[in-house]
């Protein structure tokens, strides 16, 4: 009404209030009247800003690479960026008034991709398909002390690669390259292990014959042992039969020995008994056989002495005419010789 109407902005959009050219009111999430025929409003987003990108880059080996990726920032410095840039507000139609806005993310997208450009032209393909998070942190370090940011008055929050890609054609060569790795590889893991299969097999053989040559040798052993133990038995024996043999040798020579001694013995004896025989005899040389007899018969038993009578009887039977023994005679004799 007569050209005066209020107005409301949200807590993420930075408000200044122009009137004839000065700042008369400014702040986040303000609310005020204001005049219309006089009066500029210009809104600055505080928020942040999510700015996504992909482009094409070049590396050192000139192959080309697709990069995806992601930047964050938001307005710092409003007063600073709102001369800048156009961010006056069409209050009527609800929106701004020139495109400047819309502009700035696709700026800050060129900043990050003049900085991946100078990365990417000091890397080959290999290390830069593989350098996403390096490459995020180097950019990140470099836009926060770029002076067009500076003097845009943003702030950049944050920076993602999302993926470097290389075309359809050397994305099939670099596959094919690491198949053939990963096969080498592969193949190399089966030559290592069947090689270690192989080593472990002539190990366990080795260890066979090892063991079979300990057990061998443990058999030699015990046979040089009891070949040992038989021969020691076998000298024992053979010391043992020399030994007896001496002894019955030393037994044998002792035996010859007394019996040469006890034939010696028995010669001296006899020689002795035949001196004395034929001193005797000299002695009874002449003397007449009855008184040798009768010498004989001293102290001589009765029975002896009637033995011998007998026997003179029986000589001289031829000159007996008749003999007569009685009874009591014989008893007597009988009971002599008991």
């Amino acid at each position: 009404m007569f050209g005066f109407r209020f107005i409301k902005f949200q807590p993420t959009e930075y408000v200044l209030k122009y009137r004839n050219g000065k700042i008369v009111k400014e702040g986040s999430g303000v609310s005020f009247y204001y005049y219309a025929p006089t009066t500029s409003i210009v809104v600055v987003p505080v928020g942040s800003v999510d700015a996504p990108f992909i482009f094409e880059e070049v590396t050192s080996d000139f192959q080309t690479v697709t990069v995806q990726g992601q930047v964050t920032f938001r307005i710092v410095d409003q007063k600073n960026i709102a001369q800048l840039l156009n961010y006056t507000y069409d209050i009527k139609r609800r929106g701004y008034v020139s495109d400047d806005p819309q502009k700035l993310p696709q700026r800050v997208i060129n900043i990050v991709r003049v900085l991946t450009k100078k990365h990417l032209e000091s890397l080959q393909l290999g290390d830069a398909v593989k350098s996403s998070e390096k490459l995020a942190q180097g950019i990140i370090n470099e836009i926060k002390q770029n002076e067009e940011v500076s003097l845009l008055g943003i702030e950049i929050l944050g920076l993602s690669i999302l993926a470097i890609l290389p075309n359809k054609e050397t994305a099939r060569a670099l596959e094919a390259q690491a198949r053939e790795q990963i096969l080498k590889k592969a193949d190399e893991a089966l030559y290592e292990r069947r090689n270690a299969s192989i080593e472990q097999e002539r190990r366990v053989k080795e260890n066979e014959f090892n063991t079979e040559i300990a057990i061998e040798n443990k058999k030699k052993q015990v046979r040089e042992t009891q070949l040992e133990a038989e021969r020691a038995v076998q000298q024992k024996q053979n010391q043992l039969k020399e030994e007896q043999m001496n002894f019955d040798t030393s037994l044998e020579e002792k035996k010859k020995s007394l019996i040469e001694i006890t034939v010696q013995n028995a010669k001296a004896e006899a020689d002795a008994k035949a001196y004395e025989l034929s001193a005797v005899m000299k002695a009874l040389e002449g003397i007449e056989p009855n008184v040798i007899q009768s010498l004989a018969n001293m102290n001589m038993q009765p029975n002896k002495l009637i033995a011998m009578a007998f026997q003179g009887l029986a000589e001289n039977a031829e000159k007996i005419g008749q003999l007569n023994i009685s009874p009591d005679l014989l008893q007597e004799l009988l009971k002599g010789t008991k």
